[in-house]
């Protein structure tokens, strides 16, 4: 990437360029941290939900209806492991990309353990972004669904006010959620790469967006279309052409024998798509994440000059005059 202003074309084509430099760290990361979420998941919640459908299943009439309350709550709370673990997973990959990204704008590569090793050292904070995200989330949409139910107590006059008040509230977060994932887009960069804490960062993020918001804003989202797009346009055909081959091969969806011939194809669809799905999940998140980097690294050059501490830095390091702890991306100030 250029030590310069970037230009939109530039932005969009940056966080593709990371990607395709450093595979084997960037999109290596991803697959390991996607499947080890989906593992846990599927490990967790389906022994789990095996466990209450046998309990289910053996109870007696008369106890029928507290196991059936009791393995319903066994599932619920089941669900707690996967999602603690995808939050501290996310969390660690958001550092690894953020450092990936900031090591090749100084012309470096990193190896995959070494970037793990440097991204652990900020997981906490940024699982705490992380939490803090949701919080927010489950608490405002809550209230909003608190008050539309409470309106269609009211009788006929209040479903109606609930369906308008629906509406328009949902449409009011959809632009609230908008304006603020875009203000507040950089603060994973910040939390990292200048070791900030979580309220200093969502600082940080409010000012270096500052003027730049509708840049911002439509970097991430084109860049976003643009992945959902490639995505739809290698599963879908896939999908279609299993689909038509399960009408070919399996007409009345047995084979001649009796057995159900169709089952081994739509499995292999499923099995197909998941692993398609998995990676570009995987792609999704590293390109998504390159970009907010790239975002963050030209607003700082924009608006602090940081490319003249970055050429400074480069140079110092070719002569062999680099102090091993210097860092150009630290802000003065921060430990």
């Amino acid at each position: 990437m250029p030590l310069r202003p970037l230009s939109f074309g530039t932005l969009l084509g940056a966080p593709f360029q990371v990607l395709r430099r450093n595979p084997r760290a960037t999109l290596g990361s991803a697959l390991i941290i996607q499947f080890a979420i989906g593992l846990v998941t599927a490990v967790i919640v389906g022994g789990a939900a095996l466990l209450a459908f046998t309990r289910v299943d053996s109870a007696s009439a008369a106890d029928y209806d507290s196991i059936q309350a009791g393995s319903t709550a066994i599932v619920l709370l089941s669900t707690l492991i996967p999602l603690a673990v995808a939050l501290i997973t996310s969390a660690l990959l958001q550092s690894i990309l953020v450092i990936e990204v900031s090591r090749e704008i100084l012309g470096e590569k990193r190896r995959l353990g070494e970037l793990w090793r440097a991204a652990a050292r900020r997981i906490w904070p940024l699982a705490l972004w992380t939490l803090l995200q949701a919080a927010v989330a489950v608490v405002v949409l809550g209230a909003v669904v608190g008050v539309i139910v409470l309106l269609t107590f009211i009788g006929t006059v209040g479903a109606v006010l609930a369906v308008v008040f629906g509406i328009l509230a949902f449409l009011a977060l959809a632009v609230l959620a908008a304006w603020l994932t875009t203000k507040l887009s950089l603060v994973p960069c910040v939390i990292v790469l200048e070791r900030a804490g979580v309220r200093a960062a969502i600082a940080r993020s409010w000012r270096l967006t500052d003027r730049y918001f509708w840049r911002t804003l439509g970097t991430e989202w084109l860049v976003g279309a643009i992945v959902s797009v490639a995505s739809q346009v290698v599963v879908q055909p896939i999908s279609l052409i299993f689909g038509l081959g399960v009408g070919v091969l399996a007409p009345n969806g047995t084979d001649g024998s009796g057995f159900p011939s169709d089952i081994l194809l739509i499995g292999g669809l499923y099995l197909v798509i998941g692993v398609i799905q998995l990676v570009f999940g995987a792609i999704s998140s590293v390109v998504q994440a390159a970009t907010v980097s790239v975002i963050y690294v030209d607003l700082r050059i924009r608006k602090e000059g940081l490319d003249l501490e970055l050429i400074r830095f480069v140079e110092a390091r070719e002569s062999a005059r680099q102090d091993a702890d210097e860092d150009p991306f630290r802000v003065a100030g921060r430990a």
